[in-house]
């Protein structure tokens, strides 16, 4: 950079002496004087720097084992880039959980604080909007690509990573493109560059020529130089989808498949040789009106063939997985394939959807319901409570959770059984009371029933430990090897204050299940 600068000063210097020059030979033979020189566009470079911006974020995130609580407050850092509608386009999880977001501009000494706009945990995206728009004015929005680029590109990553404080950039080129999973189910385009991308570069973009091609969002940890781009394909159908206020996320097929290699598989569904596509190994839903059936072969999405191993061609040298165009053929809900059945094709239209139903859910950004009652605290199952309980380090519960045949295990990837189905669990272990003497700790176990009531979610147990009459509350849990619990009911609901109290707990349980609680109780039948 300052080569080129060095060089501008000298044309500049040698364009004022040959300016003079003229100037001196034209005052001899009295030439009319030339027009001023237009004024000269603003390098690229300083464009792209320009729309480039730091992002500090102070991120609370929930206490899983604690519902009632916020772990401590952690600062992070993060990339983001200015694009049109005056606004900053970043990463989900630099700003996932933000109590505040802070912006700062490329050789700027200023944070202006930020609003987050909208936040997709699932494609890693969120908008944010300043409080203070002036700032667009003097840093206008990148030029978005709208192609992908070549795989071989040279390509260059801007962010702001560790191990600095100013703008960094690096170099490298596209090394793959294809279509894989992100986060929370969410599948979608996927570039991998060799560029080095670390902590610090989430959020930030990169680019081809002096066209954004994505934006940074990951690496492959224990690997040299692979990080991964959120193309700008995948960019706008986010910003698509906010065009209504509200971001709804992409559609997606949810039945399991299996490949059309295997050659015994062929000769059982009597396909003939011309026949290629992906087999149905377990529809998504068992109405006997959902389209697809146990052996169906999807052989076309819309006009698409779809080989043997799932994949479709995109151009001459791009192959990726065929649900790729779900998201560009969708349309009010449903996409068109082609099927083959006993023998025969047919065209269908499946219906999909932007959220898989699960019975052990994602928080993506909320924070968990809960409810105290007595020493116990309760609360929903849910995917991120046993993604870290059973994650490194967990000393082996995973194994003694499926040892005892807990449905955290068991059930964790199935659809709820009936509308409303939550697993009920105990989060945490006993407050310290003389009531819980002599029991062991529940935490971590599955709550069967109340006084004999099957427990169907968090707000049923409220209500069922509301309009109880009995002189004891008994609470029994699902599996092996787990203590009944059995209280005196007046004793647990004399406690509770006060044990809310010690215990530094605000509320006795979140808004919603306070609303239940405090409901007047139904009539004995």
């Amino acid at each position: 950079m300052q080569s080129l600068r060095l060089l501008a000063s000298r044309l500049t210097f040698a364009l004022a002496l040959l300016t003079a020059s003229h100037a001196g030979r034209a005052a001899e033979t009295a030439a009319p004087t030339p027009p001023p020189a237009a004024p000269t566009a603003e390098p690229a470079a300083n464009r792209i720097e320009n729309a480039v911006v730091k992002i500090f974020a102070t991120q609370r995130y929930p206490d899983l084992s604690k519902p009632w609580t916020k772990q401590a407050p952690r600062d992070v850092t993060g990339t983001g880039i200015v694009i049109e509608g005056k606004r900053i386009l970043t990463n989900a999880h630099v700003v996932l959980y933000g109590s505040q977001v802070q912006v700062q501009a490329n050789q700027s000494g200023d944070k202006l604080p930020a609003i987050i706009e909208a936040v997709a945990p699932g494609i890693d995206l969120a908008l944010l909007k300043l409080e203070d728009e002036s700032f667009f004015d003097t840093h206008p929005p990148l030029v978005r690509a709208n192609t992908l680029p070549g795989v071989k590109d040279t390509v260059m990553a801007y962010g702001f990573p560790t191990g600095g404080t100013s703008l960094a950039i690096t170099k490298g080129i596209v090394s793959r493109i294809e279509f894989a999973s992100y986060n929370y189910s969410v599948s979608g385009l996927r570039i991998q560059i060799d560029a080095a991308i670390n902590p610090g570069n989430s959020g930030g973009p990169a680019l081809v020529g002096d066209k954004m091609i994505g934006l940074a969002y990951s690496r492959l940890g224990g690997a040299e130089n692979i990080g991964y781009i959120i193309p700008c394909e995948e960019i706008e159908l986010f910003l698509a989808d906010l065009a209504d206020g509200a971001y709804d996320g992409k559609p997606a097929l949810y039945d399991e498949l299996q490949t059309l290699e295997n050659p015994a598989l062929r000769a059982f569904l009597k396909l003939d040789k011309s026949v290629e596509g992906i087999v149905v190994r377990t529809p998504y839903d068992t109405d006997p009106a959902y389209p697809l059936q146990n052996w169906d072969v999807i052989s076309k999405i819309g006009d698409t063939s779809i080989d043997n191993e799932g994949k479709i061609k995109l151009g001459d040298n791009l192959r990726v997985n065929f649900s790729y165009l779900i998201q560009k053929l969708a349309r009010d809900g449903k996409v068109p394939l082609t099927i083959v059945r006993q023998s025969k094709a047919q065209t269908i239209q499946l219906p999909v959807t932007s959220a898989r139903a699960k019975l052990l859910p994602y928080l993506k950004g909320a924070y968990p319901s809960y409810f105290v009652y007595g020493p116990l605290v309760f609360a929903p199952a849910t995917d991120d409570f046993v993604s870290v309980f059973t994650g490194s380090g967990s000393g082996g519960i995973s194994t003694l959770w499926s040892m005892a045949g807990s449905p955290l295990v068991l059930r964790r990837g199935d659809k709820p059984a009936f509308d409303g189905e939550e697993l009920v669990i105990v989060p945490s272990p006993f407050f310290s009371h003389k009531l819980q003497k002599g029991y062991g700790t529940p935490m971590g176990r599955v709550v069967h029933t109340v006084n004999g009531i099957a427990i169907k979610n968090l707000r049923h147990l409220v209500t069922v430990l509301r309009d109880a009459k009995e002189e004891f509350i008994t609470i029994q849990f699902v599996g092996r090897f787990a203590e009944s619990l059995v209280f005196p009911r007046k004793d647990m609901v004399a406690a509770t204050e006060d044990i809310l109290n010690d215990n530094g707990v605000r509320s006795q349980g979140s808004p919603d299940t306070l609303s239940v609680w405090n409901e007047k109780p139904q009539p004995a039948r």
